[in-house]
Protein backbone atom coordinates (compact mmCIF):
# COMPACT_ATOMS: atom_id res chain seq x y z
CA UNK A 1 0.00 0.00 0.00
CA UNK A 2 1.20 3.53 -0.78
CA UNK A 3 2.59 5.20 2.33
CA UNK A 4 1.49 8.80 2.76
CA UNK A 5 2.49 11.39 5.32
CA UNK A 6 0.79 14.64 6.21
CA UNK A 7 2.29 17.36 4.05
CA UNK A 8 3.13 15.06 1.09
CA UNK A 9 2.17 16.40 -2.33
CA UNK A 10 0.34 13.76 -4.40
CA UNK A 11 -1.36 13.33 -7.71
CA UNK A 12 -4.22 10.97 -8.48
CA UNK A 13 -3.91 7.86 -10.61
CA UNK A 14 -7.47 7.54 -11.85
CA UNK A 15 -8.41 11.17 -12.36
CA UNK A 16 -6.78 14.49 -13.04
CA UNK A 17 -5.56 16.64 -10.20
CA UNK A 18 -3.89 16.18 -6.88
CA UNK A 19 -2.92 18.19 -3.84
CA UNK A 20 -1.38 18.04 -0.40
CA UNK A 21 -2.14 15.44 2.27
CA UNK A 22 -3.98 17.21 5.06
CA UNK A 23 -4.99 14.23 7.18
CA UNK A 24 -6.55 10.77 7.20
CA UNK A 25 -10.20 9.72 7.45
CA UNK A 26 -9.25 6.09 8.15
CA UNK A 27 -6.60 3.55 7.16
CA UNK A 28 -7.77 3.52 3.54
CA UNK A 29 -8.71 7.15 2.91
CA UNK A 30 -6.58 10.30 2.94
CA UNK A 31 -7.90 13.87 3.02
CA UNK A 32 -6.26 15.82 0.18
CA UNK A 33 -6.39 19.62 -0.01
CA UNK A 34 -6.66 20.42 -3.73
CA UNK A 35 -5.51 23.52 -5.61
CA UNK A 36 -8.83 25.26 -4.86
CA UNK A 37 -8.52 24.75 -1.10
CA UNK A 38 -11.17 22.00 -0.89
CA UNK A 39 -10.68 18.90 1.25
CA UNK A 40 -11.19 15.81 -0.92
CA UNK A 41 -11.34 12.23 0.50
CA UNK A 42 -9.31 9.90 -1.76
CA UNK A 43 -8.33 6.27 -1.51
CA UNK A 44 -4.67 6.07 -0.47
CA UNK A 45 -4.14 3.43 -3.17
CA UNK A 46 -5.20 6.00 -5.78
CA UNK A 47 -2.54 8.53 -4.71
CA UNK A 48 1.07 8.84 -5.85
CA UNK A 49 3.56 10.97 -3.92
CA UNK A 50 5.30 13.48 -6.19
CA UNK A 51 6.92 15.50 -3.41
CA UNK A 52 7.44 14.43 0.19
CA UNK A 53 6.62 16.53 3.22
CA UNK A 54 10.33 17.36 3.48
CA UNK A 55 10.21 18.95 0.00
CA UNK A 56 12.17 16.06 -1.50
CA UNK A 57 11.12 15.43 -5.05
CA UNK A 58 10.98 11.89 -6.32
CA UNK A 59 13.96 10.55 -8.20
CA UNK A 60 13.91 9.63 -11.87
CA UNK A 61 13.57 5.92 -11.09
CA UNK A 62 10.56 6.53 -8.84
CA UNK A 63 8.94 8.77 -11.47
CA UNK A 64 9.40 6.07 -14.08
CA UNK A 65 7.80 3.51 -11.76
CA UNK A 66 4.82 5.81 -11.17
CA UNK A 67 4.30 6.28 -14.89
CA UNK A 68 4.44 2.51 -15.39
CA UNK A 69 1.82 2.03 -12.67
CA UNK A 70 -0.41 4.62 -14.32
CA UNK A 71 0.02 2.96 -17.71
CA UNK A 72 -0.77 -0.48 -16.31
CA UNK A 73 -3.98 0.68 -14.65
CA UNK A 74 -6.92 -0.73 -16.57
CA UNK A 75 -8.47 2.28 -18.31
CA UNK A 76 -12.21 2.81 -18.23
CA UNK A 77 -14.65 5.46 -19.41
CA UNK A 78 -13.81 7.91 -16.64
CA UNK A 79 -10.03 7.35 -16.35
CA UNK A 80 -8.15 10.47 -17.41
CA UNK A 81 -4.36 10.75 -17.58
CA UNK A 82 -2.94 13.10 -14.97
CA UNK A 83 -2.54 16.75 -16.01
CA UNK A 84 -4.21 16.05 -19.36
CA UNK A 85 -6.93 18.38 -20.68
CA UNK A 86 -10.34 16.79 -20.28
CA UNK A 87 -11.99 16.08 -23.62
CA UNK A 88 -15.48 17.54 -23.83
CA UNK A 89 -18.39 15.77 -25.52
CA UNK A 90 -21.61 17.24 -26.99
CA UNK A 91 -23.76 15.17 -24.62
CA UNK A 92 -21.61 16.35 -21.71
CA UNK A 93 -23.08 19.84 -21.97
CA UNK A 94 -26.06 18.44 -20.09
CA UNK A 95 -25.19 17.29 -16.60
CA UNK A 96 -25.87 13.73 -15.50
CA UNK A 97 -24.81 12.81 -11.97
CA UNK A 98 -25.41 9.90 -9.64
CA UNK A 99 -24.42 8.29 -6.38
CA UNK A 100 -23.19 4.70 -6.85
CA UNK A 101 -22.78 2.02 -4.19
CA UNK A 102 -20.55 -1.03 -4.74
CA UNK A 103 -20.14 -4.08 -2.48
CA UNK A 104 -16.55 -4.71 -1.44
CA UNK A 105 -17.09 -8.49 -1.42
CA UNK A 106 -19.94 -9.35 -3.78
CA UNK A 107 -19.54 -13.06 -2.98
CA UNK A 108 -20.49 -12.52 0.64
CA UNK A 109 -23.46 -10.16 0.72
CA UNK A 110 -24.37 -10.95 4.32
CA UNK A 111 -21.22 -9.40 5.79
CA UNK A 112 -19.67 -7.25 3.05
CA UNK A 113 -19.00 -3.55 3.43
CA UNK A 114 -19.62 -0.99 0.69
CA UNK A 115 -17.98 1.87 -1.16
CA UNK A 116 -19.85 4.92 -2.40
CA UNK A 117 -18.90 7.18 -5.30
CA UNK A 118 -20.15 10.42 -6.80
CA UNK A 119 -20.22 10.29 -10.61
CA UNK A 120 -19.98 13.47 -12.72
CA UNK A 121 -20.95 12.57 -16.29
CA UNK A 122 -20.60 16.05 -17.82
CA UNK A 123 -18.18 18.67 -19.15
CA UNK A 124 -18.53 20.71 -15.96
CA UNK A 125 -16.61 21.02 -12.71
CA UNK A 126 -18.92 20.52 -9.73
CA UNK A 127 -18.58 21.88 -6.21
CA UNK A 128 -20.55 19.24 -4.34
CA UNK A 129 -21.81 18.44 -0.86
CA UNK A 130 -23.02 14.92 -0.01
CA UNK A 131 -25.14 14.77 3.17
CA UNK A 132 -27.21 12.39 5.23
CA UNK A 133 -30.13 13.23 7.49
CA UNK A 134 -30.58 12.15 11.08
CA UNK A 135 -33.70 13.30 12.93
CA UNK A 136 -34.13 16.94 11.88
CA UNK A 137 -30.49 17.74 11.09
CA UNK A 138 -28.17 17.20 8.12
CA UNK A 139 -24.58 16.01 8.35
CA UNK A 140 -22.06 16.47 5.55
CA UNK A 141 -20.42 13.15 4.69
CA UNK A 142 -18.22 14.38 1.83
CA UNK A 143 -17.67 17.65 -0.01
CA UNK A 144 -15.26 19.15 -2.48
CA UNK A 145 -14.64 19.60 -6.19
CA UNK A 146 -15.11 16.92 -8.81
CA UNK A 147 -13.70 17.38 -12.28
CA UNK A 148 -15.55 16.81 -15.57
CA UNK A 149 -16.32 13.24 -16.64
CA UNK A 150 -14.93 11.67 -13.49
CA UNK A 151 -16.09 9.78 -10.44
CA UNK A 152 -14.87 10.43 -6.92
CA UNK A 153 -14.74 8.12 -3.93
CA UNK A 154 -16.98 9.31 -1.10
CA UNK A 155 -16.69 6.80 1.72
CA UNK A 156 -16.51 3.20 2.83
CA UNK A 157 -19.02 1.83 5.35
CA UNK A 158 -20.34 -1.44 6.72
CA UNK A 159 -23.85 -2.74 7.31
CA UNK A 160 -24.00 -1.30 10.82
CA UNK A 161 -24.06 2.20 9.27
CA UNK A 162 -26.70 1.58 6.60
CA UNK A 163 -29.36 3.46 8.55
CA UNK A 164 -27.19 6.58 8.34
CA UNK A 165 -27.70 6.82 4.56
CA UNK A 166 -31.41 6.07 4.42
CA UNK A 167 -32.06 9.75 3.70
CA UNK A 168 -29.41 11.57 1.68
CA UNK A 169 -29.09 14.86 -0.14
CA UNK A 170 -26.65 15.96 -2.84
CA UNK A 171 -26.10 19.62 -3.68
CA UNK A 172 -23.77 21.01 -6.31
CA UNK A 173 -22.87 24.11 -8.32
CA UNK A 174 -21.53 23.68 -11.88
CA UNK A 175 -18.90 25.72 -13.75
CA UNK A 176 -16.08 25.43 -16.27
CA UNK A 177 -12.48 26.35 -15.59
CA UNK A 178 -10.95 29.17 -17.67
CA UNK A 179 -13.52 28.93 -20.47
CA UNK A 180 -17.03 30.17 -21.21
CA UNK A 181 -19.99 27.94 -20.41
CA UNK A 182 -23.77 27.80 -20.26
CA UNK A 183 -25.30 28.76 -16.92
CA UNK A 184 -26.60 25.86 -14.81
CA UNK A 185 -28.95 26.23 -11.88
CA UNK A 186 -27.67 25.01 -8.50
CA UNK A 187 -28.94 21.52 -7.73
CA UNK A 188 -30.28 20.14 -4.45
CA UNK A 189 -31.86 16.69 -4.51
CA UNK A 190 -33.06 14.58 -1.59
CA UNK A 191 -33.35 10.82 -1.98
CA UNK A 192 -34.50 7.92 0.18
CA UNK A 193 -32.14 4.99 -0.11
CA UNK A 194 -33.74 1.54 0.08
CA UNK A 195 -31.27 -0.09 2.46
CA UNK A 196 -32.89 -3.51 2.02
CA UNK A 197 -31.35 -3.65 -1.46
CA UNK A 198 -27.86 -3.73 0.05
CA UNK A 199 -28.52 -7.32 1.11
CA UNK A 200 -29.59 -8.44 -2.38
CA UNK A 201 -26.93 -9.18 -4.98
CA UNK A 202 -29.34 -8.70 -7.89
CA UNK A 203 -29.96 -5.10 -6.77
CA UNK A 204 -26.42 -4.27 -7.92
CA UNK A 205 -26.59 -4.11 -11.69
CA UNK A 206 -24.49 -3.45 -14.78
CA UNK A 207 -24.00 0.27 -15.34
CA UNK A 208 -22.19 2.83 -17.51
CA UNK A 209 -19.65 3.91 -14.92
CA UNK A 210 -18.07 0.86 -13.30
CA UNK A 211 -16.77 -2.48 -14.46
CA UNK A 212 -18.47 -3.97 -11.40
CA UNK A 213 -22.21 -4.10 -10.78
CA UNK A 214 -23.42 -1.15 -8.73
CA UNK A 215 -26.54 0.24 -7.07
CA UNK A 216 -27.03 3.60 -8.79
CA UNK A 217 -29.19 6.51 -7.63
CA UNK A 218 -29.34 9.38 -10.13
CA UNK A 219 -29.16 12.96 -8.91
CA UNK A 220 -29.64 14.59 -12.33
CA UNK A 221 -30.23 13.28 -15.84
CA UNK A 222 -29.52 15.64 -18.72
CA UNK A 223 -29.75 18.69 -16.42
CA UNK A 224 -33.07 17.54 -14.90
CA UNK A 225 -32.93 16.89 -11.13
CA UNK A 226 -34.40 13.64 -9.89
CA UNK A 227 -37.35 13.90 -7.57
CA UNK A 228 -37.43 10.53 -5.87
CA UNK A 229 -40.48 9.59 -3.80
CA UNK A 230 -39.75 9.73 -0.10
CA UNK A 231 -42.01 6.72 0.54
CA UNK A 232 -41.82 3.27 -0.98
CA UNK A 233 -44.71 1.53 -2.72
CA UNK A 234 -45.58 -0.58 0.32
CA UNK A 235 -45.78 2.43 2.63
CA UNK A 236 -47.94 4.28 0.11
CA UNK A 237 -50.36 1.36 -0.29
CA UNK A 238 -50.73 0.96 3.48
CA UNK A 239 -51.34 4.69 3.88
CA UNK A 240 -54.06 4.65 1.21
CA UNK A 241 -55.79 1.69 2.85
CA UNK A 242 -55.75 3.41 6.21
CA UNK A 243 -57.14 6.58 4.66
CA UNK A 244 -59.99 4.63 3.02
CA UNK A 245 -60.83 2.99 6.36
CA UNK A 246 -60.97 6.35 8.15
CA UNK A 247 -62.89 8.09 5.36
CA UNK A 248 -65.53 5.36 5.31
CA UNK A 249 -66.40 6.25 8.91
CA UNK A 250 -66.75 9.97 8.54
CA UNK A 251 -68.04 12.64 6.22
CA UNK A 252 -65.49 13.69 3.57
CA UNK A 253 -63.55 16.81 4.53
CA UNK A 254 -63.94 18.22 1.01
CA UNK A 255 -67.36 18.00 -0.59
CA UNK A 256 -69.09 19.49 -3.55
CA UNK A 257 -71.46 22.28 -2.56
CA UNK A 258 -75.05 21.51 -3.49
CA UNK A 259 -77.30 24.52 -3.20
CA UNK A 260 -80.78 23.89 -1.97
CA UNK A 261 -83.55 24.62 -4.40
CA UNK A 262 -85.32 27.73 -3.13
CA UNK A 263 -88.69 26.36 -4.28
CA UNK A 264 -88.17 22.89 -2.85
CA UNK A 265 -91.14 22.03 -0.66
CA UNK A 266 -90.72 20.43 2.76
CA UNK A 267 -93.10 17.61 3.62
CA UNK A 268 -93.74 16.58 7.24
CA UNK A 269 -96.01 13.66 8.14
CA UNK A 270 -97.59 14.28 11.55
CA UNK A 271 -99.30 10.91 11.81
CA UNK A 272 -98.22 9.65 15.23
CA UNK A 273 -97.14 6.27 13.85
CA UNK A 274 -94.61 8.16 11.66
CA UNK A 275 -93.24 10.06 14.66
CA UNK A 276 -93.11 7.33 17.32
CA UNK A 277 -92.51 3.61 17.29
CA UNK A 278 -95.08 3.10 20.03
CA UNK A 279 -97.81 5.14 21.77
CA UNK A 280 -98.25 2.74 24.65
CA UNK A 281 -99.33 4.63 27.79
CA UNK A 282 -100.15 7.83 25.89
CA UNK A 283 -103.58 9.47 25.96
CA UNK A 284 -105.10 11.32 23.00
CA UNK A 285 -104.06 14.60 24.63
CA UNK A 286 -100.50 13.36 24.97
CA UNK A 287 -100.45 12.36 21.33
CA UNK A 288 -101.80 15.75 20.19
CA UNK A 289 -99.27 17.54 22.35
CA UNK A 290 -96.43 15.54 20.78
CA UNK A 291 -97.70 16.27 17.23
CA UNK A 292 -97.89 20.00 17.94
CA UNK A 293 -94.39 19.90 19.42
CA UNK A 294 -93.08 18.44 16.14
CA UNK A 295 -95.02 21.08 14.17
CA UNK A 296 -93.48 23.93 16.16
CA UNK A 297 -89.97 22.49 15.80
CA UNK A 298 -90.27 22.46 12.01
CA UNK A 299 -91.74 25.96 11.92
CA UNK A 300 -88.99 27.38 14.14
CA UNK A 301 -86.27 25.81 12.00
CA UNK A 302 -87.64 27.41 8.84
CA UNK A 303 -88.93 30.82 9.93
CA UNK A 304 -85.90 32.55 8.40
CA UNK A 305 -86.46 30.88 5.00
CA UNK A 306 -88.66 33.39 3.26
CA UNK A 307 -91.29 31.93 0.90
CA UNK A 308 -90.50 28.41 2.11
CA UNK A 309 -93.45 26.04 1.63
CA UNK A 310 -94.11 23.34 4.22
CA UNK A 311 -96.80 20.69 3.87
CA UNK A 312 -97.99 19.13 7.14
CA UNK A 313 -99.83 15.85 6.59
CA UNK A 314 -102.38 15.38 9.37
CA UNK A 315 -105.03 13.18 7.76
CA UNK A 316 -108.74 13.87 7.36
CA UNK A 317 -110.05 12.31 10.59
CA UNK A 318 -112.31 14.47 12.68
CA UNK A 319 -110.19 17.60 12.10
CA UNK A 320 -108.80 17.89 15.64
CA UNK A 321 -105.13 18.04 14.57
CA UNK A 322 -105.85 20.32 11.61
CA UNK A 323 -107.74 22.80 13.76
CA UNK A 324 -104.97 22.73 16.35
CA UNK A 325 -102.42 23.58 13.63
CA UNK A 326 -104.49 26.50 12.37
CA UNK A 327 -104.81 27.84 15.93
CA UNK A 328 -101.02 27.64 16.38
CA UNK A 329 -100.51 29.56 13.15
CA UNK A 330 -102.93 32.34 14.14
CA UNK A 331 -101.38 32.79 17.56
CA UNK A 332 -97.64 32.12 16.98
CA UNK A 333 -97.00 32.58 13.24
CA UNK A 334 -99.33 35.42 12.24
CA UNK A 335 -97.15 36.42 9.26
CA UNK A 336 -97.33 32.95 7.74
CA UNK A 337 -100.04 31.88 5.28
CA UNK A 338 -101.98 28.64 5.74
CA UNK A 339 -104.01 26.88 3.03
CA UNK A 340 -105.13 23.42 2.02
CA UNK A 341 -102.38 21.46 0.29
CA UNK A 342 -102.85 20.00 -3.20
CA UNK A 343 -106.07 17.98 -3.22
CA UNK A 344 -104.70 15.86 -6.06
CA UNK A 345 -101.74 14.76 -3.94
CA UNK A 346 -103.11 14.83 -0.38
CA UNK A 347 -106.91 15.02 -0.63
CA UNK A 348 -108.27 16.79 2.46
CA UNK A 349 -105.52 15.46 4.71
CA UNK A 350 -102.79 18.12 4.51
CA UNK A 351 -102.21 21.82 5.16
CA UNK A 352 -99.56 23.92 3.43
CA UNK A 353 -97.82 26.75 5.28
CA UNK A 354 -95.95 29.48 3.41
CA UNK A 355 -93.29 31.32 5.44
CA UNK A 356 -93.51 35.11 5.05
Amino acid sequence: MTKLNIGDTVRFLNTTGGGKVKGFQNKQIAIIEDEYGFDVPVLISECVVVESAGNEKLGQAETTDIEEVAKNKTPNADSIAANEETEETPEGEKITTCIAFLPIDAKNMTTTGYESYFVNDSNYYLYYNYMSRENNAWQSRSNGLIEPNTKIFLEEFDKSRLNEIEKICVQFIAFKHQKSFGFKNPVSVELRIDTVKFYKLHAFQENDYFDENALVYYITRNDIPERDMLVNAGDLENALREKERIDSNRRPRIQKIEKKDKNEMIEVDLHINQLLDSTAGMSNADILEYQLKKFNEVMTENLHHKNQKIVFIHGKGDGVLKNALLKEIKTKYKRCVAQDASFQEYGFGATMIIIK
